[in-house]
């Protein structure tokens, strides 16, 4: 059955980004790659982890992730991740803002949706066919589905860092009862913890 899920890194203080994100400094000021070292320098390690944040049939993000722009578009920009995204699956985009749907090499298709996150999630669940679908971020994004009741399954990835400051997850989510799934598991880096989230 299609569920949807939300894979999140985080600090152990709740924050997944910094402040003020731009060109030079993608998840913000003073963050790096602190959340996510464990991808890069340790991925066969977690090999059964990131396989599972990739096998989505479709995914949503806000615009945020996709870029560090505001207002109207730069045609120019394609996403952090040069010509071949890690998706390979079709990826709808939050935005105020219109724009032409952008193809990539690899199967990725950037869908920018305009009309809200239940219009997103039905674009999404079509495309996913049997697949599951995730909401990969960020903050914001996370915490406006997570308040509409429209995430199945949330996957913490917890770095032994305190940020002290930045995009917080859970920000006006409301009353939330998650439930734990197996054990946690992970290495010095990162703590891996999935809950279902409880309606």
């Amino acid at each position: 059955m299609q569920k949807v899920t939300c894979d999140m890194a985080m600090s152990i203080d709740g924050y997944v980004a910094g402040l003020h994100q731009s060109l030079d400094a993608p998840f913000g000021e003073g963050v790096g790659q602190r959340l996510h070292r464990w991808m890069f320098d340790e991925p066969e390690a977690h090999r059964e982890v990131l396989d599972a944040i990739n096998s989505a049939g479709a995914y949503i993000m806000g615009r945020n992730m996709f870029g560090p722009g505001r207002g109207d578009w730069d045609l120019n920009w394609t996403g952090w991740w040069g010509e071949e995204p890690p998706y390979h699956a079709p990826v709808f985009v939050l935005t105020h803002y219109p724009r032409e749907p952008l193809a990539m090499k690899g199967g990725t298709t950037f869908t920018f949706v305009t009309e809200g996150i239940e219009a997103a999630m039905a674009l999404a669940r079509e495309a996913a066919g049997d697949r599951h679908v995730a909401v990969a971020g960020g903050a914001q994004t996370v915490n406006q589905y997570l308040a509409a009741g429209l995430i199945d399954e949330l996957r913490l990835h917890v770095a032994p860092v305190i940020l002290g400051r930045g995009e917080r997850l859970f920000e006006g989510v409301g009353d939330t009862d998650l439930e734990p799934v197996g054990a946690p598991s992970g290495t010095g880096l990162v703590t891996h913890l999935t809950y279902r989230v409880v309606r």
